[in-house]
């Protein structure tokens, strides 16, 4: 599986994100129809080590839900987050592999690899979420 990691083109109705490495990302909301499989792009390519599917995570991530175009959590505004990557949702586990310590990515997730028809917490039934991810350490 190859994805396409040009940086200066975006693919249509996706998000656009700016900001700096080390800074909290702005995510311009989506247009359109929000897509049925998973989307990735990488925005930063980091240097450190690869995410595997059983590494322990630390990042900051921004999300927003595609339906309203609003930020719904973003970690930038306490202590990044730190957990397994087998223990959050389908996306991230499908989405986050191969990323790289210092790298940023966006993740397009639809509800079936998201929270699904239940929703969850601020998330309504079948959204699809829009993670922008920046990954700070591996274990």
């Amino acid at each position: 599986m190859s994805d396409n990691q040009s940086n200066n083109s975006a693919t249509a109705g996706l998000p656009v994100v700016t900001g700096a490495a080390g800074a909290e990302p702005i995510i311009t909301p989506p247009t359109g129809t929000a897509p049925s499989a998973i989307q990735t792009q990488d925005l930063i390519i980091g240097t450190g080590d690869v995410v595997l599917a059983t590494s322990t995570l630390t990042v900051h991530y921004v999300l927003m839900a595609w339906s309203t175009g609003q930020v719904v959590e973003s970690s930038w505004s306490g202590d990044p987050a730190t957990f397994p990557l087998s223990g959050v949702i389908t996306g991230w586990q499908e989405g986050m592999p191969g990323m790289k310590i210092g790298g940023r990515r966006l993740l397009v997730l639809p509800p079936d690899k998201a929270y699904g028809e239940a929703g969850g917490g601020s998330i309504g039934p079948n959204e699809t979420l829009i993670f922008v991810v920046d990954v700070i350490a591996i274990s």
